[in-house]
């Protein structure tokens, strides 16, 4: 339901306003509500996502969030999800999985992913649902999380090492997964012929990836041309000058008809996250319940 929700919105048939922010600067906190609604379908939601990056010092979680699943015939409340984060996490990896399998060469097999959290460990999983995956490299900023994170991919059955992030960089394909402020590598570090795809930077202050990066790749795909435009590392991109922008193509269109990339080719990827999306796993939920 994710591709289908990706295309629906590269295609316009979907409602989606911009993301309300708010930041907790003394607790390193912060929330996005998002809401969304497929063309025709029965249901939108609004959702509610909190990273709050301190709180694993205090042995809690540091995503929360819930979903209002709300009927777009009558709008009553159909259901209220207090899955505590889950289905963004469920959702943001599907998403991006999906453009790093259909973006990266035909033959990629060594993989990195920035980041030691739960999203990084479900880009892994779910990207080996795709294509077969040689090597996984993990670079975070703790060692101890990143082998911590190296160990449970190996008992898993996939090949990781905790790696620089200079090593990390020169992957086939790039993950971040981090809720960074400034670049978490260097444009210069990435080889040719690699695909790297962001996920991290869902609100103004975020960037993961470094405008040069942008200006390097010949392909670039945005979740919501707006949305990256405003907050994601495709605007950082475009106001420092090293790509225009007109320059992405929405992910959507690249899942419903690949493209021919030369090998030798960087692409890029900005994901800042679709409310359509969340509103089309919430009604994915609701008819599994209603079984």
């Amino acid at each position: 339901m994710v591709r289908d929700a990706l295309i629906a919105h590269a295609h316009g048939r979907t409602t989606v306003p911009p993301p309300l922010h708010l930041q907790f600067p003394d607790t390193d906190g912060d929330c996005h509500v998002k809401a969304g609604h497929v063309t025709t379908a029965p249901d939108f939601a609004v959702k509610i996502a909190t990273g709050f990056y301190h709180n694993p010092a205090a042995g809690l979680p540091t995503n929360h969030g819930l979903l209002c699943v709300i009927s777009a015939r009558t709008g009553h409340v159909r259901a209220i999800l207090d899955d505590q984060g889950l289905l963004t996490a469920w959702r943001t990896a599907a998403a991006g999985a999906l453009i790093t399998h259909a973006m990266a060469r035909l033959d990629a097999a060594t993989l990195a992913v920035f980041g030691t959290g739960e999203q990084a460990r479900l880009q892994v999983e779910w990207l080996a649902r795709l294509r077969p995956i040689s090597t996984v490299f993990v670079h975070g900023r703790s060692q101890d999380k990143a082998r911590s994170l190296c160990e449970e991919f190996n008992a898993h059955g996939y090949r990781a090492q905790p790696v620089s992030a200079e090593e990390a960089a020169g992957a086939d394909m790039v993950v971040t997964t981090t809720p960074a402020t400034a670049p978490v590598l260097q444009a210069a570090h990435v080889r040719e012929g690699a695909h790297v795809t962001g996920i991290g930077t869902d609100m103004p202050h975020k960037n993961e990836l470094p405008p040069e990066l942008f200006g390097r790749a010949a392909l670039i795909a945005t979740d919501d041309h707006h949305q990256c435009l405003d907050h994601g590392d495709f605007g950082h991109a475009v106001r420092a000058g090293t790509t225009a922008d007109t320059s992405d193509t929405p992910i959507g269109l690249l899942l419903e008809s690949p493209v021919a990339r030369p090998d030798g080719a960087i692409t890029a990827a900005d994901l800042t996250g679709v409310g359509a999306l969340d509103a089309a796993v919430a009604s994915a939920v609701l008819r599994e319940l209603a079984r």
